[in-house]
């Protein structure tokens, strides 16, 4: 009889163990941090900051593009053109660009450039 009697504490035992096991592993999950939100990527970033830009200018976005980089827009008879691409160490080439009747709105371009530089904290 006492060897059945030790059998049935090895099983309690082991049963206790497993339990405490699955116990702990099920405590290793944890809840994100409220509140919490990973960083926009510097691609991400900059396309925010030069659609800002844009409309800090009241240029109407005729077309914009994200997977090519291409902003598109129009301010009177000024067609503005931002291309954005996205450099092997990690950083954004960002280039603005205008085209129109001369004389019309020559700094428009250089003023976007500006907005842009103050909304990356420049």
């Amino acid at each position: 009889m006492r060897v059945k009697s030790n059998h049935r504490s090895m099983q309690r035992n082991l049963i206790t163990y497993y339990a405490v096991v699955l116990t702990l592993l099920t405590g290793c999950v944890s809840e994100p941090v409220p509140g919490y939100e990973p960083a926009p990527s510097t691609f991400d970033r900059a396309w925010s900051a030069a659609l800002g830009a844009v409309r800090d200018e009241a240029v109407q976005i005729v077309a914009e593009d994200r997977v090519s980089g291409i902003i598109n827009g129009t301010k009177g008879d000024q067609e503005v053109t931002i291309s954005m691409r996205a450099q092997a160490d990690g950083n954004v080439r960002v280039e603005f660009a205008q085209r129109g009747p001369k004389g019309s709105d020559p700094g428009l371009a250089g003023r976007i450039s500006r907005a842009y530089d103050r909304r990356m904290g420049r």
